[in-house]
């Protein structure tokens, strides 16, 4: 992204051309080619900042808030995502991952309000964790909701005490802002990160399924094996990696996660 040129848009009022004030986002980088971030190949968007303190983080440089990363407007992103827009196919699109994309509802509604005008499907990978019913945030986030195609859902773990040692928070209103989107009706594929020694319990996993199943639109679950790809990543920052000596999991762990959580039985996605 780097040279992207800083363009300021016009618009006119009354015959005179008038400068609009640009919406201003900070992200931390773009994958162009994004193939696990939603349907078809999709253009990712990584925003910066992250309150959530996740023991297995493989992007631990994006939790800064209001440093770190780059400033960006919304039509730098869409002009470059655009770039790329043969290469998505009838699926693919924009999606907006993190960090915590929630923490910039003003510029993420912003860019989706512009994508859906050109016909881009839109998807964000949220934690959910910045979500409450309260004002201003409320009003907000149901805004974003009408540019909003799919989400990303991370349930980091179902049991509210085990969340707090997993990420340093608890998970009540990540569980609550699941239930207001089966409430409207938006379509989210539920992610699972399964850890060995945190989440990889069978008691926690039959939790998670019976909640899910309160849940009327879900298109698909899916299990996502712990990995050690961002450890590095500590290294440089000089944090110590809190999950060190811990294993990815066996095949028949996630073998057995699937089928407690009753992923096939989740393929609306395939049709959408």
């Amino acid at each position: 992204m780097k040279g992207w040129p800083r363009v300021i848009p016009f618009f006119k009022r009354n015959g005179e051309q008038t400068m609009t004030t640009p919406v201003i986002g900070r992200i931390h980088s773009t994958e162009n080619f994004g193939t696990v971030d939603g349907p078809g190949v999709r253009f990712i968007v990584f925003t910066q900042g992250c309150r959530m303190r996740c023991q297995f983080c493989h992007n631990p440089d994006t939790w800064k808030i209001g440093s770190g990363g780059r400033e960006v407007t919304t039509d730098e992103v869409l002009d470059e995502a655009i770039k790329y827009r043969s290469y998505w196919g009838e699926k693919g699109g924009i999606t907006v991952s993190g960090g915590e994309p929630l923490l910039q509802l003003e510029f993420l509604t912003d860019l989706f309000k512009k994508a859906k005008e050109k016909g881009i499907h839109t998807t964000i990978d949220t934690c959910g964790k910045p979500f409450t019913r309260e004002e201003p945030f409320f009003s907000e986030f149901q805004e974003l909701m009408n540019y909003t195609d799919l989400l990303l859902f991370d349930i980091k773990h179902i049991d509210n005490e085990q969340h707090k040692l997993l990420t340093s928070l608890g998970n009540e209103n990540i569980l609550e802002m699941a239930q207001y989107l089966s409430e409207i009706g938006k379509p989210v594929w539920i992610r699972h990160v399964l850890v060995p020694e945190r989440s990889d319990y069978d008691e926690y996993l039959i939790r998670l399924d019976s909640f899910i199943k309160t849940l009327n639109n879900v298109d698909k679950v899916e299990v996502l094996p712990y990995h050690t790809m961002g450890k590095y990543k500590w290294d440089e920052l000089g944090l110590a990696y809190p999950l060190e000596g811990i294993e990815p999991p066996k095949e028949d762990r996630v073998a057995n996660a699937k089928k407690l959580l009753h992923v096939n039985d989740y393929q609306r996605y395939a049709t959408r």
